[in-house]
């Protein structure tokens, strides 16, 4: 089933101005809830990761929830600590190593909050770290309960903190929300969620594998890391995407998986690996995977052979790597490769297959179908050798082959 990215505007009561908004994760229509299970909350920040953009986030705070074991894992310095903030719940606050895990990243300037505050002494030793406390008043209207929030948000204010109240979703909730001086409100009265489906990206089992294997050794080798996310079309695609986000201070387009590899660095493409490890890769589409793969080489050593083409070989793997991602996520080409850097001739090729990059890789799709008449057309066109092609094509064949079998080895070892 798909999923949707949640994001829900955080509102100044007072001003109406958006202070943030809170990432949750929708399983269908009717279920939103916020991320308690590690699986869950992994693939939140998964689909955070692949799919948030400055004309998403902008530059208003992220509010996120972690579990123990995410935080244990350090996984929130995957994201900017001036621009997340960290909630915790229930199964943080009881943890016996709480005060020491949550002072730690309070150390390193981490924020947090602090969800459905409780009148116990495991929460108010939790106070000095936070900066908010949100509670939901959605069914706390009659007096005695609208007493208890009071007092949560005078002691707030006592100590202060700000108070967000939440499940703000009718007139007669926001009203009591004013009545009992919230700071910010959060709901659907204030501000519809904003969802961005999601469809889980498949990758190879067996490529993952490698990855974990060599992020974990002392010195992890950067040119097997870069070989073995670069033939897999999804995990290069989410890579880029990661780090050309706003959370990595982009300030030149990074184009390349060599470039994003340095660009995130080794500790934060550790924690990135290791909330992949959390998908559910069952329905994963080798074949898609391996045909991107068969176009990727196929095109790169095209190009090769092509003086002073339009895009250079770089570019005409990544055109192939692309090329289907169209059918493992559930959008158009032309939204998927919206933002990702990769030069025009190649989104105008894989868009509308126009252009010199779209007759090279139109000549690609033909190869594949064993339409001769159009293969020789397109090639006289390009000024590429039919014989040369045939021999490149069966060296690329060859290439993919002996590397999926491996891959292969991994998933089935």
């Amino acid at each position: 089933m798909d999923n949707c990215v949640v994001r829900q505007a955080i509102k100044d009561q007072r001003t109406d101005a958006v202070i943030g908004y809170e990432l949750l994760i929708q399983e269908d229509q009717s279920s939103l809830y916020n991320p308690s299970a590690d699986s869950v909350a992994a693939n939140t920040m998964v689909s955070f990761l692949s799919e948030n953009s400055d004309r998403i986030f902008k530059d208003k705070k992220t509010f996120m929830t972690f579990t123990p074991t995410l935080l244990f894992r350090n996984t929130p310095k995957i994201f900017d600590k001036e621009r997340v903030v960290i909630q915790i719940e229930d199964n943080i606050v009881v943890h016996s190593l709480a005060a020491i895990l949550i002072s730690k990243y309070r150390e390193e300037g981490y924020h947090f909050a602090i969800n459905d505050f409780q009148f116990t002494p495991k929460y108010f030793s939790m106070l000095e770290y936070v900066d908010y406390i949100k509670i939901d008043i959605s069914n706390k209207l009659d007096e005695e309960q609208k007493k208890s929030v009071a007092n949560v948000v005078d002691m707030a204010h006592g100590f202060q903190k700000e108070f967000i109240a939440t499940g703000v979703n009718s007139k007669e909730v926001y009203d009591c929300a004013v009545e009992l001086n919230a700071d910010y409100v959060e709901g659907n009265y204030i501000s519809g969620a904003t969802m961005t489906k999601t469809s889980k990206m498949d990758f190879m089992e067996g490529n993952l594998y490698q990855l974990i294997v060599e992020i974990t050794k002392d010195e992890p080798d950067v040119e097997v890391l870069e070989e073995t996310i670069s033939r897999d079309a999804s995990l290069t695609y989410a890579l880029l995407k990661m780090a050309n986000s706003a959370y990595f201070a982009v300030h030149h387009e990074t184009t390349s998986v060599r470039q994003a590899l340095v660009r995130v660095g080794i500790s934060q493409l550790k924690q990135w690996i290791y909330l992949l490890s959390f998908e559910d890769k069952e329905n994963s589409s080798e074949e898609l995977l391996k045909t991107s793969f068969m176009r990727a080489i196929f095109a790169s050593a095209l190009v090769k052979k092509l003086k002073g083409f339009v895009i250079n070989s770089s570019d005409a793997y990544l055109m192939g790597m692309f090329s289907t991602l169209e059918y493992m996520i559930d959008a158009p080409m032309s939204d998927i490769l919206y933002e990702i850097p990769i030069v025009d001739e190649v989104k105008t090729a894989l868009v509308s297959r126009e252009g010199k990059a779209g007759r090279l890789y139109e000549l690609i799709l033909c190869y594949e179908k064993a339409e001769w008449s159009e293969i020789k057309t397109i090639a006289e066109e390009l000024g590429l050798k039919t014989n040369e092609m045939a021999q490149i094509y069966m060296d690329s064949v060859e290439e993919v082959n002996n590397i999926w079998d491996n891959v292969v080895g991994m998933n089935e070892g």
